[in-house]
């Protein structure tokens, strides 16, 4: 052992000798750069070896790892993969005999896995213009430099939004999907993905839950709409969500229709409108649906129960709690009889009634087949103060604003005791004291027991009634029903309104609102020379008819009728009505009116000219159009003398005709002015019997060039290319409507009158008669030519030469006035006569 140990140390000063080798005072030291304590495989790092206080120059460099030499010379040892995990330490050496000791070991680990970051947000929705902080962090180690991503739906490809961003935290205010990624060193090492964070965006567009129709309360059975509307963000392009009492429901729709509603659907209801998967509204308030089980019944209201004469009563229907009620009314004449529908889905709440009758309503509202009605209301009776004449009380009829004083019918002989008047069962005058609700409007004399209402109006209508007893104790009562109203008015109606020969017009008064006891009184206006009228009754009606019409047998001319009502005692006087016409086409007046162009209808652009044509030289155009206001042409035409002409643009409608000062009326034509493309051409005036006619299409512009259609009381009866109507012959079926259409287009539709042909009862007793007369004068008449003929023959003197000439000239000179008899005579025939005709023939073979 001794020996060997001196043997070790002799090989030691033998090694020493030779190389010379000496440490020196230099430390070394490993560092890593980027000096990250932990390296992911994958990543390029450098151990570097420094000598402290050695500069950095003249080194050589000797690496151990894991205390086995490497043979690596230069002080930067770069690796890139998790095999370089271990001890690293190094040395410097400055020639081969000096060198730094051995340098403390330097732990270097590289992980296999690649790291992860975690993305972590401060919150998960932007509000209205805010935002939202990501922070990206990766653990355990540092120097990371991280990648923004964005994504607008999980299947579209990422946008870069920061790139190599030293900052691991950003703000961002865009809804989307977001994610990070970590990255260090030049060449650039990244770390996986991050997980994933969906941040939603709260767009600055409000949402607004409404109600359609908007009503606070619902009833079970109605139809509701719950709408999300997005203010200021249009109605498309969003996708909607819904909560019901803060549960989500499964509906997109911007609509949210409850059909029969029940209960179960109250609640509070919210929406919100999403533009994409990651924008959206705020949720909206909470708008509250109450729906109620039980139907409403509405409530019917009056403001009086008994109808005063003339007047009406207001009835209020109204459902409380709720609006947009339309409302149905309902009328029974009794309590067992079926309700009448008098008002249909009315929006007024408020009608007035004149009709007595058991009344009710009830409410509907919603639209087409969805309507949701209510119960029916309570029920009210209303009773009518009837205008009918009874038999007990005496009648009477009063304006409004006059008075009236009420006596005693067949009253028993005075003194009267404790009389008292009532007026709807409540005492309003007495010989002591009048009613101090009727001081001012009442007057009372006990002795005469007369009772005087001043200043009436509709609630002074009803009954009066006076009790009072006599000498002898008897109790006496006498009843007045007292009527007040406004003027009646008549109305007549007058059929027909055109004429045809033999006709008879049937005149027919109305009073507005119907009521009984009237009497009729007629009237034919007759026109004056100073341009006033008066009325004259008509024969039978100075004292009134009970019938409401009167029939006026054989008129010829047109007239002009009114009529007028009356009824009680005094007798109270309706005002007149409005008069009433009566046309005649017939042309055989002293006046005949004329038109040109000569026919019924005409073009708005064309002029017409009306002339009075006949024996009278002050006679007036008039015109009765569809305003129902009479006129003469002055005032709405340019009149010439008795010419009037018609130049107006306007459309037009009217009857005219002509009018003297002295009440003569011609013939009426009916003349219509249309702004139309197609007119039928048609005559004016009626057509007698057995003359031809010719009907015609007329169009603005243009010609006709194809069929026209010509119809009768809108029956097709003809069809072809003739393009006009002829009737050789007319008789009274062609009477009737008429119009004609072409290319589609069809013409208002006229009259077209036809007149009879009238003859005497017996000319066809006198036709024999004047034959026979003609064929006996006829028959004479040859007579004496043949026998004047044989006498010229027999003579052979001058003088009966002259004397033949003479009876030849006579007999010429009497052939002639024969043919002009004959002509005169065969004229005034109708269609002539056989017997006649062969006479004639005959007188002409003797020569």
């Amino acid at each position: 052992m001794r020996s060997t140990l001196i043997c070790v140390l002799g090989l030691f000063l033998m090694n020493t000798l030779c190389y010379g080798q000496s440490e020196v005072s230099n430390k070394a030291v490993v560092t890593l750069q980027p000096n990250w304590s932990l390296i992911y495989s994958g990543e390029t790092i450098t151990v570097r070896c420094e000598i402290e206080g050695g500069g950095n120059t003249g080194w050589e460099y000797e690496w151990r790892v894991n205390n086995l030499d490497i043979s690596h010379k230069d002080n930067e040892y770069k690796i890139i993969s998790v095999s370089h995990s271990g001890d690293y330490r190094c040395k410097g050496r400055k020639d081969s005999y000096s060198s730094t000791e051995w340098s403390d070991v330097f732990r270097l680990t590289v992980s296999s896995n690649k790291p992860k970051p975690t993305l972590r947000a401060d919150k998960t929705i932007t509000p209205v213009g805010g935002r939202v902080r990501l922070t990206c962090t990766v653990d355990g180690s540092a120097d990371w430099k991280y990648d923004w991503f964005r994504q607008t739906s999980e299947s579209s490809g990422p946008q870069l939004i920061r790139n190599v961003n030293p900052n691991r935290a950003i703000s961002v205010y865009e809804g989307g999907i977001y994610y990070c990624r970590g990255g260090r060193g030049d060449s650039v090492f990244y770390t996986e993905d991050s997980n994933k964070v969906t941040i939603q965006e709260t767009v600055s567009n409000k949402a607004v839950v409404t109600l359609q129709p908007n009503w606070s309360l619902i009833y079970s059975g109605e139809t509701i709409t719950v709408r999300c509307e997005i203010e200021g963000g249009g109605n498309t392009g969003w996708e909607y969500e819904w909560r019901v009492n803060n549960l989500d429901i499964s509906h997109k729709g911007n609509e949210y229709k409850i059909i029969r509603a029940s209960v179960s659907h109250s609640g509070d209801y919210r929406c919100k409108g999403r533009k994409d998967s990651y924008s959206s509204t705020e949720w909206s308030d909470a708008i509250r649906l109450t729906v109620t089980p039980n139907k409403s019944k509405p409530t019917l209201r009056v403001d009086k129960t008994i109808i005063p004469v003339g007047g009406r009563v207001t009835l209020s229907c109204s459902v409380d709690g709720s609006a947009d009620w339309k409302y149905e009314w309902f009328r029974q004449t009794s309590e067992s009889s079926a309700p009448q529908l008098i008002r249909n889905v009315n929006p007024n709440r408020v009608i007035r009634v004149n009709q007595g009758g058991i009344y009710y309503c009830r409410g509907g509202r919603g639209e087409g087949d969805s309507v949701f009605y209510t119960k029916d209301s309570n029920k009210v009776t209303i009773q009518e103060t009837g205008i009918t004449a009874e038999d007990s009380p005496v009648m009477h009829y009063c304006l409004k604003n006059s008075s009236i004083c009420l006596h005693i019918q067949n009253p028993p002989s005075p003194p009267y005791q404790n009389s008292l008047w009532k007026f709807a069962g409540k005492v309003i005058a007495s010989p002591a004291s009048i009613n101090p609700d009727y001081r001012n409007k009442v007057d009372y004399d006990p002795e005469n027991l007369t009772l005087c209402v001043h200043n009436l109006t509709e609630t002074d209508s009803g009954i009066y009634e006076v009790s009072f007893y006599d000498s002898e104790f008897k109790v006496f009562r006498n009843s007045h029903r007292v009527i007040v109203q406004d003027p009646a008015a008549a109305v007549l109606t007058v059929s027909p309104l055109w004429l045809s020969p033999g006709d008879s017009v049937t005149l027919s008064c109305e009073v507005e609102h119907p009521s009984a006891g009237w009497t009729f009184y007629w009237y034919k206006t007759v026109p004056k020379l100073s341009d006033n009228h008066i009325y004259e009754l008509l024969p039978g009606s100075i004292n009134g008819t009970e019938q409401d019409s009167y029939i006026i047998h054989g008129p010829t001319h047109t007239a002009r009728y009114k009529c007028r009502a009356g009824r009680g005692d005094p007798v109270y006087y309706t005002q007149y009505s409005k008069p009433g016409f009566v046309w005649s086409g017939d042309v055989h007046s002293a006046v005949t009116l004329k038109v040109s162009p000569d026919r019924v209808q005409h073009f708005t652009s064309d002029s017409v000219s009306l002339s009075c044509e006949g024996n009278f030289t002050k006679w007036r155009v008039r015109r009765f159009p569809e305003d129902r206001y009479r006129s003469d042409c002055y005032y709405w035409r340019s009149m010439t003398e008795s010419t009037c002409n018609i130049d107006s643009y306007q459309q037009s409608d009217a009857v005219y005709w002509c009018e003297s000062g002295s009440g003569e009326f011609s013939n009426a034509v009916n003349i219509t002015k249309k702004n139309a493309d197609i007119i039928l051409v048609s005559p004016v005036h009626p057509v007698t019997e057995g003359q031809s006619v010719t009907l015609g299409c007329k169009l603005k512009r243009g010609e006709l060039l194809s069929n026209v259609f010509f119809y009768q009381n809108d029956k097709l009866i003809q069809n072809d290319t003739r393009r006009e109507l002829n009737i050789s012959a007319v008789s009274k079926s062609d009477e009737g409507f008429y119009k004609c259409e072409y290319s589609g287009e069809e013409s208002a539709q006229s009259w077209m009158s036809v007149q009879t042909v009238s003859r005497p009862e017996n000319s066809s007793s006198l036709i024999p008669l004047i034959v026979g007369l003609v064929c006996g004068v006829v028959f004479i008449i040859l007579l004496i030519l043949l026998y004047l003929y044989r006498r010229s023959r027999d003579s052979h003197s001058v003088r009966p030469i002259q004397s033949e000439s003479t009876n030849q000239d006579s007999a010429t000179h009497h052939m002639v006035n024969l043919n002009e008899t004959q002509d005169h005579i065969y004229n005034s025939l109708l269609h002539g006569d056989t017997c006649l005709y062969e006479s004639i023939k005959g007188s002409e073979d003797p020569k």
